[in-house]
């Protein structure tokens, strides 16, 4: 899979980060905030790109990924009425460390940046992996997703293994909604969950990932 992106760089007092976009937007893209979980709505394109930009946080520690999605129309459907907010997403490493406060003023200083395609293993990456769905329950499993908010942004921070497995979540929207919504008609609704019982959250709350295929002008 080759994935272009956007790679900028910003210095922050004496700290310069590296910051990478998708080098074109999501406009299907939409991250909805709840008070106890989150809501994403994708198209088949987004869902297949998040999909390998997930894999791309896995393999990029020293990097944030970050998704502009908060200005996006919603999908031309009712929204749960607990629906608060639109936000954008930053995946990153947990050995980076990084400290959300700062991202609005490196945000601010992101330039236009430089174009590179990356590319990633095969067709579907993470597909093929083989999960240790017990060892995940593991009191010793530090593998885990932790979740902060600020400046309208998502911060997922997790470990390159949690982000190599559950890429999948977002390359199975992207192969099989666009198939199953149109000869569904009485429940067309293609989603899948970053669940609690998943063993993968931490300081987390869960992610309800759906594929839509109608959506706002």
């Amino acid at each position: 899979m080759r994935l272009p992106v956007i790679i900028h760089h910003a210095r922050f007092r004496a700290m310069e980060y590296k910051v990478i976009r998708p080098a074109q937007p999501l406009p299907h893209a939409v991250l909805i905030d709840h008070d106890r979980h989150l809501d994403a709505y994708l198209d088949e394109d987004a869902a297949r790109r998040i999909g390998g930009l997930w894999v791309l946080a896995a393999t990029s520690p020293r990097a944030l990924i970050h998704l502009p999605m908060r200005g996006n129309q919603p999908p031309s459907r009712e929204l749960p009425e607990d629906a608060t907010r639109q936000l954008d997403l930053v995946l990153l490493h947990h050995s980076l460390q990084f400290a959300p406060a700062r991202w609005k003023e490196i945000r601010r200083r992101l330039g236009p940046g430089r174009p590179q395609t990356v590319t990633l293993p095969g067709s579907a990456p993470g597909s093929d992996l083989v999960v240790d769905y017990e060892a995940r329950h593991y009191r010793e499993n530090r593998d885990l997703f932790h979740q902060h908010l600020h400046a309208e942004t998502l911060f997922m921070t997790g470990s390159a293994k949690v982000f190599r497995e559950t890429a999948r979540h977002f390359l199975d929207i992207a192969r099989n909604g666009p198939g199953y919504v149109p000869v569904h008609p009485n429940y067309p609704y293609f989603c899948t969950e970053l669940h609690s019982n998943d063993g993968v959250l931490g300081d987390a709350r869960e992610i309800h990932i759906e594929y839509c295929d109608k959506w706002s002008s």
